[in-house]
């Protein structure tokens, strides 16, 4: 899957624009390189990689020619002699991508002035296509799968790294190609901390665990968290669990095309600020996901932009008292027609192991 067709559709009045990030060039050509560049214009565009990569970019990558770097050889020649056989004057990069010293660098390698695309590739990436969608779907019921297997081997005394362990294994077994990012579980009253890191804590009876984590899949990530008890709950903890589920129902209700992320964060923060437990959420709603775990747009309270129509969002509240335990119910939404199609399709009713 590449995007080649949508960025020479965006160029404008730019002859090319030149990449070097590996997230960017993937976006463009569908294969990942993680040293070399991509050249796109509006009649032609380039892959350049290296030995390591270039037999299975070439069997790979459709609509780009694929160049290959030398030991006398190097991206930067091949920058500068593609540009000037072409006739390029100026060429777009972007700058959120590119430190101070790399933009030096790239411009020197060209030969012509870079200006800034802006966040030209952002705006694309943030709507999804039917393809993008697909791939995380399909990284999503792998860690579906992953999920429901460890559901059945936690229990009072395994720790946190082991079910997180666990987690990993599995994903890898049912076709990931990795963690979307580092697991996280947490058990107990480490379930406060939304981004604690798996340790040696056991598990015991009348604890919440919480595990986040997703699955790889050409590239695109999943993104799902579960909060599950062990043995028994108090009233407290089934009454925050309930107002995190309610939360989040009321933030998926709320998200559709052209929506300000703001107005969908709201959605759902009413609901546990009206609980008595607004002091206790203290990130957003969601964020986007594809390439990347965290991209943009987001549903979070300084968003005052409509969400766009394709955009793929996480759903994500959590209440987390610090000291005791924490509470968060994830799924991933994709925003399409009049609302969002949840993607998710795990169980999110309070589980008690």
């Amino acid at each position: 899957m590449n995007h080649v067709k949508t960025i020479q559709q965006a160029l404008g009045d730019l002859p090319a624009l030149v990449m070097t990030d590996a997230v960017s060039i993937r976006y463009a050509c569908g294969f990942h390189i993680d040293d070399g560049a991509a050249v796109v214009a509006h009649d032609r565009a380039w892959v350049i990689t290296d030995s390591r990569y270039v037999e299975a970019a070439t069997a790979a990558i459709r609509d780009m020619e694929v160049l290959c770097t030398g030991p006398d050889h190097g991206l930067d020649k091949i920058l500068g002699e593609l540009f000037a056989q072409n006739g390029f004057s100026r060429a777009g990069a972007l700058p959120d991508r590119l430190s101070h010293e790399r933009w030096s660098w790239l411009e020197k390698a060209v030969g012509v002035p870079l200006v800034s695309a802006g966040d030209l590739l952002g705006r694309l990436r943030a709507r999804k296509d039917r393809d993008e969608v697909d791939s995380i779907i399909a990284a999503q019921r792998i860690a579906e799968k992953a999920l429901d297997e460890v559901l059945g081997l936690i229990r009072p005394g395994l720790t946190e790294k082991e079910v997180a362990a666990e987690l990993v294994y599995r994903m890898y077994k049912y076709g990931g190609e990795g963690n979307s990012f580092d697991p996280i579980v947490v058990a107990g009253a480490k379930s406060s901390m939304p981004h604690g890191v798996p340790g040696d804590n056991v598990i015991r009876d009348g604890d919440f665990v919480t595990m986040d984590f997703g699955a790889l899949y050409n590239g695109y990530c999943s993104d799902m968290t579960r909060t599950v008890a062990v043995g028994y709950v108090t009233d407290e903890m089934r009454r925050v669990y309930d107002t995190v589920l309610a939360a989040q129902l009321a933030g998926i209700q709320a998200a559709r095309p052209g929506a300000a992320g703001r107005d969908v964060d709201a959605a759902a923060r009413k609901v546990i600020t009206d609980a008595g437990y607004g002091d206790y959420f203290g990130h957003s709603f969601g964020h986007s996901l594809g390439l990347e775990i965290h991209e943009d747009p987001g549903a979070h309270a300084r968003n005052t932009q409509p969400l766009p129509e394709g955009a793929v969002i996480s759903a994500e509240p959590g209440i987390y008292l610090p000291g005791r335990f924490g509470v968060r119910i994830e799924d991933m939404l994709w925003l399409h027609g009049e609302g969002a199609e949840n993607l998710t399709k795990a169980p999110k009713e309070l589980l008690i192991l």
